[in-house]
């Protein structure tokens, strides 16, 4: 009975989603798992879809609540959703010891995906055109905006001050503290080749851990979507290199920056939202073979330095038949003539709201 008045309170509630821009993601009228890192956006999400049906046809729980004792919970859900002819049910933050049953929909939220036979959304954190979206307005600060708050879509809500606390709170709820060490060492490491053995060098000096332990979690952080890597062509043995789902996440957590690794991630996290294949090899910061194209992060290019570049690069790219090496830029634009390879430089605004990214 008590939990039967929990859910009628949940039920009465009023759902709210001030401020709500909509996505490249949508919820459709089938039962749906959404799923991705903390504070990606999910619940927001879900609350823009209930709103748009009829109050009385949907239960939204938050599954964090303590109140939501698992095994009450499983006796009274049911017969509470079809006594009151509840159409869609939005368990967020699922717990998979919730027992789920028939309905017209289920929605339900969680960090990862989970094996359940609904549709499933994997939901990013937010790339360079969404971002724009949650901009007040368009004008040239907007790159540096993108740069300082990253693609956690709550940033633009939260004080300037208070941002550095907001993720790093929003981290330590969502991690475990062993993966929370993890991912602030890994923010010390982004760009370069770290392989787990390096990693785990580096933090058994400060935090008594086991490898075993160590890798166990490491390899929770890239399932989850926190840590991401990128395999050298042709070499899938090779040590692969780091990067962070988002460069918020460094700045964040680790006091020293560094431009051009920043600026690196941040090209490798819209490659990877837009799913788009890719690897890196010597020299060369990203190789797209379905392209034919190489990409090479230099915000601050000049042109004789990228044609000497350009010719250690000779032999991979007569090999591989490299059509195009776009240099991606904070501003400079051109295009430079050179035997083996047309060179574009493309400021990274253009380059990220380009057809082809």
């Amino acid at each position: 009975m008590l939990m039967n008045t929990l859910l009628d309170e949940y039920y009465r509630y009023d759902l709210h989603n001030p401020g709500f821009i909509e996505r490249k993601f949508a919820i459709g009228e089938e039962s749906t798992l959404i799923y991705g890192i903390t504070q990606s956006g999910k619940s927001a999400l879900i609350k823009n879809y209930l709103l748009t049906h009829k109050k009385s046809t949907y239960l939204y729980l938050d599954c964090r609540d303590i109140r939501l004792e698992r095994g009450e919970l499983n006796r009274a859900l049911k017969s509470f959703c079809h006594e009151n002819k509840i159409s869609i049910l939005a368990l967020d933050n699922y717990d998979e010891a919730i027992d789920l049953f028939e309905l017209d929909q289920i929605i339900l939220s969680s960090d990862t995906l989970l094996s359940v036979p609904y549709q499933s959304i994997q939901l990013e954190l937010l790339d360079y055109e969404e971002f724009l979206a949650f901009e007040s307005k368009y004008d040239s600060t907007a790159l540096n905006h993108f740069f300082q708050l990253g693609g956690f879509p709550a940033m633009h809500r939260v004080a300037s001050e208070d941002r550095v606390l907001y993720i790093q709170n929003a981290l330590l709820r969502a991690l475990e503290p062993v993966e929370f060490f993890i991912l602030a060492q890994a923010s010390k490491m982004v760009t370069q080749k770290v392989s787990a053995f390096n990693l785990y060098e580096r933090l058994k000096s400060e935090r008594k851990i086991s490898k075993d332990k160590l890798y166990l979690h490491l390899q929770s952080m890239f399932e989850k979507g926190y840590l991401k890597n990128l395999a050298k062509f042709n070499h899938p043995s090779a040590v692969k290199k780091l990067y962070l789902c988002d460069i918020a996440i460094k700045h964040a957590l680790v006091v020293q920056k560094h431009f051009g690794r920043l600026f690196e991630n941040l090209i490798f996290s819209e490659l990877d939202k837009h799913h788009i294949e890719c690897y890196y090899d010597e020299g060369i910061d990203f190789y797209l073979p379905q392209r034919r194209q190489i990409i090479i992060a230099s915000p601050f290019a000049n042109e004789h330095a990228l044609f000497k570049k350009v010719e250690t690069l000779e032999g991979f790219i007569v090999s591989n038949r490299v059509r195009e090496v776009i240099v991606v830029t904070m501003n400079l634009e051109s295009t430079l003539s050179h035997p083996v390879s047309r060179i574009e430089m493309i400021p990274f605004e253009r380059w990220a709201l380009g057809d082809d990214t």
